[in-house]
């Protein structure tokens, strides 16, 4: 059947792409004799979901134009989208040289892709390029750019850029657009704003703050010094606060060396996430290292060591002659 029938192959592979059962979409994927551009597709768009399989994205991308398929819309949105979990830019530059070549270089989702693209890769400056030359712009787009450059340590251009957003009342801002322009006051320091857009997002757009726009304006509160302000808060919010909020307050604590506001933090942190959050653990052993109270870090870590607690070790991407390796702390090159 999956010979002839590539239609039932594509859905197939999405159904199981879906489910994250790869090697089950990559055994339909090979079966499938008759292969066309929505078949790649389906397996580029699974593959790009994903940092462990994005590279697979990449390799599938360039194997399809090799048997001249020439990619859609679809295709290299989803490919972008690879190069940004991979944080390859190098690629992605690539991929954008063969779209200018094309009508897809002004659509609105390929922009809006890049700019993401390009934030996460830390080029602001080739984010923004793209960002000023689309002819039409979406809330997508917008909210690419102001969190592109709040995480790449650029608060004001995000607020900058937040504030021309609402003054020309084009494009309403969502929940996302939200949380990048308090992310940006909480790194800024700027606690009035970020107040100030907090409260604007119920009273003039109607958006109730979700629990991650609640722990972003207790990390303001919190990065600013104003730790009794920040639990203050907490405890005023009317649902119950989840554990992104209460690593927000820990992580301040630790920043401003308040042990006991921290084991507060920790404690409520642990009631609601179990064992689901280990840098809890190691933010409260930090935090009573730093204040040096080794016999605590000890009986910490004893709790840690008894409930099979331990932190993964980081890794990175980094670009070889055998193409993108992920290397561990400790590896060596």
């Amino acid at each position: 059947m999956l010979d002839q029938n590539v239609i039932c192959s594509t859905s197939m592979i999405t159904g199981y792409m879906n489910q994250g059962r790869l090697e089950d979409a990559e055994d339909v994927f090979h079966k499938t004799v008759e292969k066309d551009v929505v078949v790649y597709n389906a397996m580029i768009e699974g593959y790009s979901k994903s940092v462990e399989t994005a590279k697979k994205a990449i390799h599938i991308f360039i194997d399809m134009q090799s048997l001249n398929f020439r990619p859609t819309i679809s295709t290299f949105a989803s490919i972008i989208g690879a190069c940004s979990l991979l944080s390859a830019f190098e690629i992605g530059q690539q991929i954008q040289g063969q779209l200018m070549k094309t009508e897809l270089f002004t659509d609105i989702k390929i922009g809006s892709a890049l700019i993401d693209m390009y934030s996460k890769c830390g080029r602001t400056d080739d984010a923004r390029s793209i960002f000023d030359s689309m002819p039409r712009k979406n809330v997508y787009s917008w909210t690419s750019m102001i969190d592109g450059y709040g995480k790449n340590g650029c608060p004001n251009e995000s607020l900058e850029l937040f504030d021309r957003m609402i003054s020309e009342r084009h494009t309403k801002p969502n929940y996302v657009t939200f949380l990048g322009a308090l992310s940006a006051c909480a790194h800024a320091g700027l606690v009035a704003k970020g107040r100030k857009i907090f409260e604007c997002m119920d009273r003039v757009y109607s958006m109730k703050p979700r629990m991650e726009h609640y722990a972003c304006m207790v990390d303001l509160l919190g990065r600013a010094g104003s730790l009794n302000q920040a639990l203050q808060f907490v405890m005023q919010m009317s649902e119950r606060p989840n554990s992104d909020v209460w690593a927000a307050l820990l992580s301040s604590c630790r920043l401003h060396g308040d042990v006991e506001l921290a084991k507060i933090a920790a404690n409520e942190l642990f009631k609601v996430s179990g064992e689901s959050r280990p840098g809890a653990y190691v933010a409260l052993s930090n935090a009573l290292a730093d204040a040096g109270k080794w016999d605590s870090v000890s009986q910490l870590r004893e709790l840690m060591k008894a409930r099979g607690i331990s932190k993964g070790t980081g890794f990175t991407w980094i670009g070889t002659d055998a193409g993108l390796e992920a290397f561990h702390v400790g590896q060596s090159l």
